[in-house]
């Protein structure tokens, strides 16, 4: 089985890349790979360029095929339309130009099994002999499930990488990066990150974390790493921030989550030079010090923002930044700026309160009748007073400051950021976040990855691999219809079904013929900002 590996030179700097073939050794009983050298990568373009064994550029280079469609030598009628559609996508977003740089002999294959996913919306990968013979498809053969695992196999790391950092660089340089976690269950017991953790969804299984980031202007996403499943969000900032920085991407904007809020996290982000916007706990004593500042006079009409119906404010604060030096056996301590932008939604501090009453007069309840619940305890402790006597029985009061104490902050929430901006303009980076949210949504229903059932992890590597690729023409699909309003008219199964009776018509000798092109069909096209196909 052949795949690209990739190798840097630590001395010159140079990367170069090399075709590695394993077999099976008999003598020796185990398996062994055999590398040749490929080509140098161009750290611009990230294509291979080839040389011969010296590392000079090769003279005598073999003929480059002209563009085009590969001459087809079976007579066939297909369904096109819908496949049409993604080759475009692919071709306008780099899909497949950088796939085949970084897996040339099986990149017709990945996209093939990509588009299966995005076309066949949950169906088991088994399930591609009978989608793929009805259908004109990159690879243009069958994928057996066999073949589909050996294909997923052959996925390595070094080409994943050089796939993020050649999409990475197509994304707008200026936009935040949005980055989350999600967990995915799994009935497998050989895969070593699969452990019990915080499940966001109450599955009894076992699972493993999946963290992404998306551009929030192009709505695209260009990273992921598997985790282990027992991991916390806030541990894994620091090493986002070093695979980042291992892909070209040293200056970045991250919007994240108040669970990869840590002191650490900050003082890294700090240290990397990043510009980073986070939500932040209102329970967090210096965010309630500068709260408490500007309290009395928060909810002023001067505040108030129409759109969003929301009181908002800005306080310029410092950061004690936190810098610890093992190789000079110090510690670096000094002021950094931040902003703290504070919101209060009356509506919801009226929610909250009324909830939170609710819960007092159930635990006053439990007081009074003796029916006293063990994980209460604290809550009874905090905010009520008990008093019992032979004659008066039960007495229970209510300790009002600590009820005010605690309603003080309902209905407040706020944001950090290290880059000056205005509290309405951080409030709707950080609610573009959900473009994330929405892409696990796709990932888990769509792609049919809410239980992974491979039970081997080059498995498991490549299949998220290929599932990754088919949420970029996702991702690209869903906001076209959303910036053209082609959503008011369609759902994306429904666009996409429109598109996929459409028939072309091969063979050998001749040019592919499209079939017939209804005006509704070249809307849709239109709309996902792709050219129709050229019908009869």
């Amino acid at each position: 089985m052949a795949a690209i590996v990739y190798q840097t030179d630590k001395r010159s700097g140079i990367t170069y890349a090399y075709e590695s073939v394993s077999y099976w050794d008999k003598e020796k009983r185990q398996s062994r790979s055999k590398r040749t050298l490929v080509g140098r990568v161009d750290n611009e373009t990230g294509e291979i360029v080839p040389t011969d064994a010296r590392g000079r550029k090769n003279k005598e280079l073999p003929p480059v095929p002209k563009r085009g469609p590969v001459p087809t030598t079976d007579t066939a009628r297909l369904f096109y339309g819908a496949t049409y559609l993604l080759d475009a996508i692919g071709d306008k977003l780099g899909i497949t130009h950088d796939l085949k740089q970084c897996f040339p002999s099986t990149y017709k294959q990945i996209l093939s099994v990509a588009y299966y996913l995005i076309l066949e919306d949950k169906n088991p990968l088994y399930r591609f002999e009978k989608w793929g013979c009805l259908h004109k498809h990159p690879y243009g053969k069958n994928i057996t499930s066999q073949r589909s695992s050996e294909l997923f196999a052959s996925i390595d790391e070094g080409g994943k990488n050089n796939f993020f950092r050649l999409q990475g660089k197509r994304r707008v340089e200026q936009e935040y990066w949005a980055y989350d976690i999600t967990s995915i269950s799994s009935y497998s017991e050989l895969l070593k990150q699969v452990q019990y953790g915080r499940n966001k969804e109450n599955d009894s299984l076992p699972q493993l974390n999946l963290a992404l980031v998306f551009g929030e202007t192009s709505n695209l996403p260009f990273y992921y790493r598997k985790l282990s499943g027992n991991i916390p969000d806030s541990k894994t900032v620091k090493n986002l921030l070093a695979d980042l920085d291992v892909l070209g991407f040293s200056k970045v904007k991250l919007v994240m989550d108040r669970g990869f809020y840590s002191e650490d996290n900050i003082n890294n982000l700090y240290k990397n030079h990043l510009k980073f916007l986070m939500s932040a706990k209102l329970s967090l004593s210096f965010i309630k010090k500068e709260l408490d500042v500007i309290y009395d006079g928060f909810r002023s009409f001067e505040f108030f923002n129409e759109k969003y119906e929301l009181y908002c404010h800005t306080v310029q604060a410092e950061w004690q930044y936190l810098q610890h030096r093992p190789y000079k056996g110090d510690t670096i301590s000094e002021p950094r700026r931040i902003y703290i932008h504070y919101y209060y939604n009356i509506d919801k501090a009226a929610e909250d309160e009324k909830a939170f009453d609710r819960k007092l007069m159930a635990f006053r309840q439990e007081l009074e009748s003796g029916k006293r619940v063990p994980e209460h305890e604290n809550q009874y402790k905090k905010y009520f007073v008990t008093k019992t006597t032979p004659k008066r029985g039960t007495k229970i009061t209510i300790k009002e400051d600590a009820v005010m104490k605690a309603k003080r902050y309902f209905g407040f929430f706020a944001l950090l950021t290290n880059e000056t901006m205005t509290a309405i303009t951080a409030l709707e980076l950080y609610r573009n976040k959900d473009v994330v949210e929405k892409a696990f949504g796709n990932l888990k229903e769509r792609l049919n990855m809410r239980r992974t059932l491979v039970s081997s992890e080059q498995s498991l590597d490549g299949k998220l691999f290929v599932e990754f690729v088919a949420l970029i023409y996702l991702s690209y699909i869903k906001k076209q219809m959303q910036d053209s309003d082609l959503s008011k008219s369609y759902t994306l199964q429904g666009a996409l079904d429109k598109l996929d009776i459409i028939e072309c018509f091969e063979a050998p000798g001749q040019e592919l013929r499209v079939g017939e092109l209804l005006e509704k069909q070249k809307d849709i096209y239109r709309c996902l900002g792709v050219n129709p196909p050229a019908s009869l």
